[in-house]
């Protein structure tokens, strides 16, 4: 079984308007290990979140591969990479995270109600999903006014996000994808979703943790790389780097891919 979870190769993207193009990831390689968490930091228009939505198929690959487990999951649908192994934390809950309008029990099996706990030919199987959604409340300590039947558009912010996580991590995912995971949050709700992704990597699985927040990133990451206009230009222990440092990484003033780790 091979420690290597997700394997970046040569990611570039290039957005087209009219006659201009701008290139927002150039070239970018990197290797994610079981039971690794992985941050990549940098300033707003980075390329860091880009990196992520090319991964989590938001965004399609302009050139570059991306692979799974050794397979290559380049051009693969979002619900496939779901059954890869792959969770994802959207850096916007609200676009990307959940169905606002629709109640919590049905946002907590958008990426599972097709499958055959939750529906026989076609027709879903309520008293499982309710069920199943009860479970997951208890679980990951979701807070809302009518439980299950709660419109998600009501929640507080931080139980939207707990919303997210229970539903991505009980899956049992080999990688978790989280972008901005804590954005938004009162200190409560930030301390919680760090636990979770520090349990994650202790259980062996693969975390990749995109922020552009420093502290966040240094507390729970084990590795970071450093974005620069579209490239990476620092590869660190953060048990061995300041922030001050990472600072001059971020604003383009320090440049080195080869770091000791």
């Amino acid at each position: 079984m091979t420690d290597i979870i997700l394997k970046a190769e040569h990611l570039k993207k290039v957005f087209v308007s009219g006659k201009k193009s701008m290139t927002a990831v150039d070239d970018v390689s990197f290797e994610l290990n079981r039971g690794e968490c992985l941050g990549i930091v940098g300033e707003s228009g980075s390329g860091k979140s880009t990196i992520a939505k090319m991964i989590t198929h938001l965004e399609a690959v302009t050139e570059g591969q991306v692979f799974l487990k050794g397979k290559d999951i380049t051009h693969e649908s979002i619900r496939k990479k779901c059954l890869d192994g792959m969770a994802h934390i959207p850096e916007d809950r609200h676009k990307d995270g959940l169905v606002l309008d629709y109640d919590l029990q049905q946002n907590l099996v958008l990426q599972s109600y097709f499958t055959k706990r939750f529906q026989n030919h076609g027709f879903l199987k309520f008293d499982a999903i309710r069920s199943y959604a009860e479970e997951l409340i208890k679980k990951f300590d979701i807070r809302s006014g009518q439980g299950v039947n709660s419109i998600v558009r009501g929640m507080s912010g931080g139980n939207q996000q707990k919303a997210i996580i229970a539903r991505e991590l009980d899956r049992n995912p080999d990688i978790v994808i989280a972008v901005q995971p804590v954005r938004g949050l009162d200190v409560g709700a930030i301390e919680y979703i760090h636990k979770q992704l520090i349990a994650q990597r202790d259980a062996g699985k693969a975390v990749l943790l995109v922020s552009l927040e420093l502290d966040e990133v240094m507390n729970v990451s084990d590795r970071i790389l450093v974005m620069y206009e579209g490239e990476i230009v620092a590869d660190v222990n953060p048990k061995k780097v300041t922030t001050e440092e990472l600072g001059l990484y971020m604003a383009g003033a320090k440049r080195s891919v080869n770091n000791e780790k």
